[in-house]
């Protein structure tokens, strides 16, 4: 049995998970990474996408993240998203809202670097949508 830590999925609207998990697998900017108890320090920016949750005491969650960061300490690991829900709440219209509104954004923008941001983020939510909600 893997050595529990505290782990925290905060979003601005409400405190989603604070508990003692044996790791935690986020969607980090530069690819998916597992957090487990000791790592590293770590402060990292966080992509749309899941965050899987296996709590000690064996039970495995799945969150939705659409940006944010992470701050990882040996003892604990805080996950700052600008919204998160669980997985089984997550509806395609709201998905769908997010890939218009990124859709119009980008078709707006006039800048290199600006449109190739929205272009990644874009491309970040149609993956997470073909990954989690059924066709």
């Amino acid at each position: 049995m893997a050595e529990a830590f505290k782990f925290e999925l905060v979003s601005p609207e409400r405190l989603l998970v604070s508990e003692d998990v044996e790791s935690v697998v986020i969607p980090g900017a530069e690819g998916e990474m597992t957090v487990m108890a000791d790592h590293a320090p770590v402060m990292t920016t966080i992509k749309p996408g899941v965050v899987t949750v296996n709590t000690a005491g064996g039970k495995t969650d799945r969150y939705v993240v659409f940006g944010g960061f992470a701050d990882i300490l040996p003892e604990g690991c805080t996950l700052l998203a600008e919204s998160a829900t669980h997985v089984d709440k997550l509806n395609r219209e709201e998905l769908t809202r997010r890939i218009q509104e990124a859709r119009e954004d980008l078709s707006d923008a006039s800048e290199h670097h600006e449109r190739t941001r929205l272009e990644e983020y874009l491309g970040q939510l149609t993956t997470l949508e073909g990954a989690i909600l059924p066709a």
